[in-house]
């Protein structure tokens, strides 16, 4: 059996960082798909506090939270590193990472939760939009990826601005992140879905587009 082993569900963007990461530094691990619905005594104990998928467990021992596992990973397998070395550098990209986790999900709820007031939705889009002038402008810059020539952590964490934002925008038939208005960060996501890496471990699209109008039918209800 594999010392390391990884609780998820198929389409959570989150559950990808991590098979993103494990594939990148090539650890071999056992993939174990939750039920969402019926909850698994293994995903009960293993993440007691929150209940939810991803959760990565080495050696009997369970780590929950993506962002915790990601850095769990980077500091247990230090090989091909994610993070650069430099204390400066390293501490700017994790300045970012958290500015991710703090801005992405709000991106992505614009779509899965629109809101009924006219006034709020053009609110909601205008702090968007100046969120990505700022990931673009500040973080991103004239790098091909926010590390540089090379995908680190960051990039990681930014992935589903890609594959599952672009799945959103589908269904709604609004496009947020424009090749005319964020011409940087949109050439960023077709170099990140061409990485082999990712682009192997992406979900099925038409399913991925189907789980998410089920998701936004159900906010809107």
């Amino acid at each position: 059996m594999a010392d390391v082993k990884l609780l998820g569900f198929w389409s959570s963007p989150f559950v990808h960082r991590v098979i993103w990461v494990l594939k990148f530094k090539s650890i071999s691990y056992e993939y174990i798909e939750v039920d969402k619905k019926n909850k698994s005594q293994l995903l009960l104990q293993s993440n007691p506090v929150y209940k939810k998928v991803p959760v990565l467990i080495h050696g009997g021992k369970a780590i929950a939270e993506s962002g915790v596992i990601l850095e769990y990973i980077e500091e247990t397998w230090p090989e091909n590193p994610l993070l650069p070395k430099d204390n400066h550098e390293r501490a700017l990209a994790r300045f970012w990472i958290k500015f991710g986790e703090d801005s992405i999900v709000s991106i992505t709820e614009l779509f899965l939760r629109p809101s009924k007031d006219e006034q709020e939705r053009a609110r909601a889009m205008k702090k968007a939009q100046e969120t990505l002038t700022i990931m673009e402008e500040e973080g991103l810059g004239n790098k091909k990826f926010f590390g540089g020539n090379n995908i680190g952590l960051v990039d990681i964490v930014y992935g589903c601005l890609g594959h599952w934002l672009e799945g959103l925008e589908e269904i709604v038939g609004m496009k947020l992140i424009e090749a005319s208005k964020f011409p940087r960060l949109h050439a960023w996501i077709q170099n990140f879905k061409q990485v082999p890496v990712i682009k192997e471990n992406l979900p099925d699209y038409g399913k991925l587009l189907l789980h998410l109008e089920r998701r936004r039918q159900e906010y809107i209800i």
